[in-house]
C-alpha cells in the first residue's frame, strides 16, 4: 500500500537522527524472554521521546505518554503542543536485535479514525542494515481487522488485512508471528491466520521490537481521516515475549509450545 510505504520511509529517515542512542545497542541478537510490565526495565526497552517519525506523524513521541502499573504497558496520546506537533504519544523499542523465533504479545487497542496501534520488528539503515520488518497494525477506523504485512531491503506490498474475533479496542488479543527462515507465521488468540513463504517477502536480518501508539492527519487514504478524541486515550499491552527457534516454550499459551 503506497500510504505505508511512506510512513515507514519517514521512519528511516529520523531513526538515525534522533534516536542514535536506542541504534547503538549490541548487535548480537538477543535471547529468549518473556515481559511482563511489572517495570520498565531499561536494559531491555528504550522509551523513545522528543522526536516524530516524520511529518505525517502528527504527535511527539513523549516518554511520558509511556507508563507501566501492575502488569500493563501504557501506550498514551494526549493533547499536547509540542515541536509544532498538537499532540503527544507513545513507544517504546528493545535495546537489542532478535532473529528467527516467535515473537508474542497481548494487546487492547485504539479506537479511532486515523490511529495505528502497532506491534512490530524493524531494522534499516540507521542501524547500519538493509530495511527489514514484520508488522502487526491495529488501525483505529476499524477495530474489527488487524494489518499484517512484512518488509525486505524496503520493499512492502505484502500487506493483508484479517478479521478479528472481537474488536480489538474492546477485548485484549494475543497475537503472534512465528519467522523462520523459509516462512513466516501469523496468529491471532492461537489461531493461523496467514502464512508468507515467498522468499521475496522473507526478512532475514535480526531486528528490535517495537510497540507504538501514533495517529496521522495526512495518511487519509490508509488510516481515515484523524479525529480528535474528546480526551486521552491509550493502547494497553500486558505481555510481551520472543522465544528463539530451538528453545523451549516459556509460558503455557506460547505459540512456540506447539509451533513444530
Amino acid at each position: 500500500m503506497k500510504y505505508l510505504r511512506v510512513s515507514y520511509i519517514m521512519i528511516i529517515l529520523t531513526i538515525g537522527a534522533s534516536a542514535a542512542t536506542a541504534a547503538s545497542s549490541s548487535e548480537k541478537p538477543g535471547g529468549s524472554f518473556v515481559e511482563t510490565f511489572t517495570e520498565l526495565n531499561s536494559d531491555r526497552w528504550y522509551v523513545s521521546d522528543g522526536w516524530t517519525n516524520g511529518d505525517h506523524q502528527n504527535c511527539v513521541w513523549s516518554a511520558e505518554q509511556v507508563a507501566v502499573s501492575e502488569g500493563v504497558l501504557t501506550l498514551g496520546f494526549a493533547e499536547e503542543t509540542t515541536r509544532e506537533r498538537k499532540y503527544v504519544c507513545g513507544e517504546i523499542q528493545t535495546n537489542a536485535r532478535f532473529g528467527y523465533g516467535t515473537f508474542e504479545a497481548r494487546v487492547r487497542t485504539v479506537a479511532g479514525s486515523g490511529f495505528n496501534t502497532s506491534f512490530f520488528t524493524y531494522i534499516g539503515p540507521a542501524h547500519e542494515q538493509p530495511w527489514d520488518e514484520i508488522d502487526f497494525e491495529f488501525l483505529g477506523k476499524n477495530t474489527s481487522q488487524v494489518q499484517l504485512n512484512a518488509y525486505v531491503d524496503g520493499k512492502g506490498g505484502n500487506e493483508k488485512l484479517v478479521d478479528l474475533p472481537q474488536k480489538a479496542d474492546l477485548e485484549f488479543h494475543d497475537i503472534a508471528f512465528v519467522w523462520e527462515k523459509d516462512r513466516i507465521r501469523y496468529y491471532i488468540d492461537q489461531k493461523l491466520v496467514h502464512t508468507i513463504t515467498s522468499p521475496a517477502a522473507l526478512p532475514s536480518h535480526p531486528q528490535k521490537i517495537y510497540l507504538s501508539l501514533w495517529a496521522s492527519d495526512t495518511l487519509t487514504t490508509w488510516l481515515g481521516a484523524f479525529a480528535q478524541p474528546k480526551a486521552p486515550v491509550a493502547a494497553h499491552f500486558t505481555r510481551v515475549a520472543y522465544t528463539a527457534l530451538g528453545k523451549p516454550c516459556q509460558f503455557p499459551d506460547s505459540i512456540a509450545c506447539e509451533r513444530n
